[in-house]
């Protein structure tokens, strides 16, 4: 188990009661009632912890390394019905982007999301799930593939970004995103987004533009990250917690702004404490969204998606 800085009052518990365990068995004296106020103890003060987290701490939470990932949720959601799909059809196969048709309590549903990697040297193939031109040239291929066949689409936002490099800029990176946030906007069949983890500036945008956008409790959403914003203002990174406050990032803020559509609650600690049922809770979200959302028109959607995004960031100047 992975603790962060601000879990450290429940590490300490937690590794008390492991050891009180280890005492009552190898005594084999009953201790089930200080096991018990352990427990509850523990769980107080982790319901205290996260009853209270900061902008800073929820983007912690966010970036969890046992926090699950795209393929996770997709795996655990379809019952492994998922079928990968690969390449852009023009230039390569992205592995930051992932995407395929699966199989949702009986109706066919096209998954996509970026993949971060679930150990080193899958972090470094997936590139941490910072997708290409050609990744998001693919998840379009998809879309427009689910459309083709009348098949509603969810997306997985986890991304610290798109890829920064050199060679994604000559292919057109910035094109790429463009074309997306277009072509979703006029997508004839449902459109889910689901930011699982971070959604950083357009490569979190890229695949971001749908009927329904829920955020899970503890992640973020930002043209830019605490650090970069932090190292542009003060020219440091050690202002990241005064940037993430100042960013408004939090599912919370992103309701109170109107920019997204709901949050989705996490088990008490973070979804990497209980990854089943985070799986239940976003199964269970995605098929009450999609019952809604096929009750309307194609055109009822598409008119309804352009004015919520069109209406965004809007300005009236009094005179």
């Amino acid at each position: 188990m992975v603790y962060l800085d601000f879990e450290k009052p429940i590490q300490e518990l937690e590794e008390e009661l492991v050891k009180l365990k280890a005492v009552a068995e190898k005594s084999k004296v009953d201790m089930s009632i200080a096991i018990k106020k352990l427990e509850t103890t523990i769980l107080e003060k982790r319901k205290e912890i996260f009853s209270n987290l900061t902008a800073w701490q929820r983007v912690q939470v966010s970036r969890h390394p046992e926090r699950p990932y795209t393929l996770a949720y997709i795996e655990a959601i379809t019952n492994n019905t998922f079928i990968e799909l690969h390449g852009d059809r023009t230039v390569a196969d992205d592995k930051a982007m992932v995407g395929g048709f699966g199989e949702l309590d009986g109706q066919t549903v096209m998954f996509i999301g970026q993949q971060k990697g679930i150990n080193t040297k899958m972090r470094q193939i997936r590139r941490f799930g910072m997708a290409n031109p050609e990744g998001y040239r693919k998840a379009l291929r998809l879309m427009k593939m689910a459309e083709k066949f009348n098949k509603p689409i969810v997306t997985f936002i986890d991304t610290p970004g798109a890829y920064p490099g050199l060679e994604a800029e000559e292919r057109g990176q910035g094109e790429a995103i463009a074309r997306n946030l277009l072509e979703m906007t006029q997508l004839k069949v449902p459109v889910i987004c689901i930011i699982i983890g971070e959604g950083a500036s357009g490569g979190a945008l890229g695949i971001g533009i749908g009927d329904k956008v829920l955020m899970l409790e503890n992640t973020w959403y930002s043209v830019i990250s605490p650090e970069s914003c932090s190292s542009i203002l003060w020219r440091s990174w050690n202002f990241k917690e005064t940037a993430a406050e100042a960013l408004k990032l939090t599912a919370n803020d992103m309701s109170k702004n109107g920019l997204i559509d709901g949050i989705i609650n996490e088990p008490l600690g973070g979804a990497h404490n209980n990854p089943q049922q985070m799986f239940d809770t976003v199964k269970a979200e995605i098929l009450k969204q999609l019952n809604t959302l096929k009750k309307q028109s194609a055109q009822e959607r598409i008119n309804a998606r352009i004015e919520k995004f069109s209406s965004m960031g809007v300005v009236h100047e009094m005179e």
